[in-house]
Protein backbone atom coordinates (compact mmCIF):
# COMPACT_ATOMS: atom_id res chain seq x y z
CA UNK A 1 0.00 0.00 0.00
CA UNK A 2 1.44 3.55 -1.13
CA UNK A 3 2.24 5.71 1.73
CA UNK A 4 1.45 9.27 0.98
CA UNK A 5 4.40 11.81 0.87
CA UNK A 6 1.95 14.92 1.95
CA UNK A 7 -0.73 15.73 4.13
CA UNK A 8 -4.14 16.49 2.70
CA UNK A 9 -5.36 19.79 3.56
CA UNK A 10 -9.10 20.03 5.51
CA UNK A 11 -10.49 21.84 2.80
CA UNK A 12 -9.38 19.24 0.36
CA UNK A 13 -10.75 16.24 2.24
CA UNK A 14 -13.86 18.53 2.45
CA UNK A 15 -14.48 19.06 -1.45
CA UNK A 16 -13.63 15.41 -1.37
CA UNK A 17 -16.42 14.36 1.01
CA UNK A 18 -19.17 17.24 -0.40
CA UNK A 19 -21.05 14.80 -2.03
CA UNK A 20 -21.46 12.26 0.59
CA UNK A 21 -24.32 14.37 1.67
CA UNK A 22 -28.40 13.29 2.45
CA UNK A 23 -30.52 14.53 -0.11
CA UNK A 24 -34.05 15.62 -0.01
CA UNK A 25 -36.76 12.88 -0.94
CA UNK A 26 -38.50 14.31 -3.30
CA UNK A 27 -42.35 13.16 -3.30
CA UNK A 28 -45.18 13.72 -5.53
CA UNK A 29 -49.01 13.39 -4.49
CA UNK A 30 -50.87 10.12 -5.39
CA UNK A 31 -53.62 10.70 -8.05
CA UNK A 32 -56.18 8.80 -6.81
CA UNK A 33 -56.10 9.32 -2.84
CA UNK A 34 -53.68 12.35 -2.55
CA UNK A 35 -50.93 10.68 0.24
CA UNK A 36 -47.24 11.68 -0.37
CA UNK A 37 -45.55 9.08 -2.77
CA UNK A 38 -41.94 8.78 -4.13
CA UNK A 39 -41.81 8.96 -7.90
CA UNK A 40 -42.50 5.97 -9.99
CA UNK A 41 -43.84 3.75 -6.92
CA UNK A 42 -46.93 2.25 -6.20
CA UNK A 43 -49.00 4.42 -3.39
CA UNK A 44 -49.16 2.09 -0.45
CA UNK A 45 -52.46 3.90 0.70
CA UNK A 46 -54.72 2.39 -1.98
CA UNK A 47 -52.24 0.81 -4.51
CA UNK A 48 -52.58 2.78 -7.85
CA UNK A 49 -49.41 3.34 -9.72
CA UNK A 50 -50.20 5.99 -12.72
CA UNK A 51 -53.91 5.84 -12.41
CA UNK A 52 -54.93 2.29 -12.24
CA UNK A 53 -54.85 -0.12 -9.20
CA UNK A 54 -51.95 -1.75 -9.47
CA UNK A 55 -52.42 -4.03 -5.75
CA UNK A 56 -55.35 -4.97 -3.85
CA UNK A 57 -54.54 -3.60 -0.87
CA UNK A 58 -57.35 -4.66 1.40
CA UNK A 59 -56.91 -8.35 0.08
CA UNK A 60 -53.82 -8.43 2.50
CA UNK A 61 -55.43 -6.94 5.22
CA UNK A 62 -57.62 -9.33 7.83
CA UNK A 63 -60.81 -8.67 8.86
CA UNK A 64 -60.91 -5.94 11.48
CA UNK A 65 -58.06 -3.77 9.39
CA UNK A 66 -59.85 -4.24 6.21
CA UNK A 67 -62.82 -2.44 7.85
CA UNK A 68 -60.22 0.26 9.01
CA UNK A 69 -59.02 0.43 5.97
CA UNK A 70 -62.12 1.30 3.86
CA UNK A 71 -63.78 3.61 6.18
CA UNK A 72 -60.45 5.51 5.73
CA UNK A 73 -60.57 5.05 1.77
CA UNK A 74 -64.60 6.46 1.95
CA UNK A 75 -63.89 9.28 4.30
CA UNK A 76 -60.36 10.10 2.09
CA UNK A 77 -62.48 10.43 -0.85
CA UNK A 78 -65.17 12.25 0.58
CA UNK A 79 -62.71 14.92 1.65
CA UNK A 80 -61.02 15.04 -2.05
CA UNK A 81 -65.13 15.45 -3.52
CA UNK A 82 -65.40 18.53 -0.96
CA UNK A 83 -62.42 19.95 -1.84
CA UNK A 84 -63.62 19.86 -5.58
CA UNK A 85 -66.69 21.56 -4.80
CA UNK A 86 -65.78 24.66 -3.25
CA UNK A 87 -68.66 27.67 -4.49
CA UNK A 88 -67.70 30.72 -5.35
CA UNK A 89 -69.00 33.27 -2.56
CA UNK A 90 -71.68 35.61 -3.82
CA UNK A 91 -71.09 39.07 -2.51
CA UNK A 92 -73.98 38.85 0.77
CA UNK A 93 -72.20 35.28 1.98
CA UNK A 94 -68.82 37.63 2.00
CA UNK A 95 -70.56 40.04 4.10
CA UNK A 96 -71.88 37.54 6.54
CA UNK A 97 -67.98 36.19 7.39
Amino acid sequence: MPIPKQRHTKSRRNRRRSHLRLKKQKLSSCQKCGEPVLAHHVCSFCGNYNGTQVIDVLARLEKKEKKKKEKELKEHEKEAQEEQKVKPLNLEELSKK
